[in-house]
């Protein structure tokens, strides 16, 4: 008897002790404002608005709820995030939102598996991001005369970076004049980035494979907290 009371005490601490426990939090995405209304999702999150280093992870959305497909270190802008509704050009800042993903490009040939449409980097290739340009926050080949070359990017010249890539759409579908083009997820080059998320090589093989446009995948772009965190979006 004696031991079976012993017994009994120890399994009802037990089970005290694991009441007391919070509740894992759910994951990220059920925490977004809003995640596009598809069943794919990339979340890039850093520490703070200042960060140049955080999280990029992709999402499924499941019948029980969102699972993470892959997870990799990311890279922000030389000068942190900001405010993606007020981001100013020029200013190296990875802008926050939630943004579709339009379209995949690249040096190279697109990764095995990919679904996306795919646009291959010639040298005639640019990003136009001329503020006076008719062409602004757009690919151009070749180059108009309105575009000018200074405010343009030669995408063949970043060959490790547009290896592979996928278009942002930040600013795309309406651009704003100032408000800043070509911002893309791409491959990692040698540090922070212009303004773009960037990951290492296999994991933007691995996001181009995974990633299904009929599914509408967007990307969420934020801080873990503050009046930039990615819950907000």
């Amino acid at each position: 008897m004696r031991r079976f009371l012993v017994t009994a005490s120890v399994l009802l601490a037990l089970a005290g002790s694991l009441a007391a426990r919070p509740a894992a939090p759910p994951p990220l995405p059920e925490r977004l404002a809003d995640t596009g209304g598809g069943t794919q999702l990339v979340t890039a999150e850093a520490p703070g608005p200042g960060s140049t280093t955080g999280t990029v992870t992709w999402w499924d959305l499941r019948p029980g709820g969102w699972v993470a497909a892959g997870s990799a270190p990311g890279r922000f802008g030389a000068a942190g995030l900001t405010e993606g509704r007020t981001r100013t050009q020029g200013t190296n800042t990875t802008p926050t939102g939630l943004h579709d993903l339009p379209y995949a490009f690249g040096i190279e040939a697109a990764a095995p598996g990919t679904r996306y449409p795919y646009r291959r980097v010639t040298d005639a290739s640019w990003w136009c991001q001329d503020n006076a340009s008719a062409a602004y926050n757009r690919w151009v080949e070749p180059r108009p005369a309105d575009c000018r070359a200074g405010e343009a990017e030669h995408l063949i010249t970043y060959r490790t970076q547009y290896a592979r890539a996928l278009v942002i759409g930040f600013n795309y579908h309406r651009p704003e004049r100032g408000r800043g083009a070509g911002i893309f997820l791409h491959v990692d080059g040698k540090g922070a980035t212009a303004g773009c998320v960037s990951v290492p090589a296999v994991a933007m093989e691995r996001i181009l494979a995974w990633a299904d446009p009929a599914r509408r995948p967007h990307i969420a772009v934020g801080t873990a907290s503050g009046p930039t965190a990615i819950t907000l979006y």
